[in-house]
């Protein structure tokens, strides 16, 4: 009992660190990959650098899409694109 006692706070600290940290950033990283992978011509987005548009056209080879603003057309790395600001973007509004 005394050898496994003196691991049972190293194992409990490995949990606690996998349960509250680890986890969720493999499973935020599983659903970006998901949002990048499921975009569609039309789409209204904003880039993490935080650029508005929409998207025009989608290039599988390289993975990166053509992207609409006021300025003109920009190409981008599907990688780029804002999850959480774009769902935000094209949420339903409440009133």
């Amino acid at each position: 009992m005394g050898d496994i006692g003196q691991f049972l706070p190293m194992i409990l600290i490995f949990a606690v660190a996998y349960f509250f940290m680890i986890r969720p950033q493999m499973k935020r990283q599983k659903d970006e990959k998901k949002f990048s992978q499921e975009l569609k011509k039309g789409d209204k987005i904003i880039t993490k650098s935080g650029l508005h548009g929409k998207v025009v056209d989608l290039n599988d080879k390289d993975f990166s899409c053509i992207v609409e603003t006021m300025a003109g057309r920009l190409k981008f790395d599907r990688t780029a694109i804002s999850m959480e600001l774009s769902k935000k973007l094209n949420a339903p509004v409440k009133e």
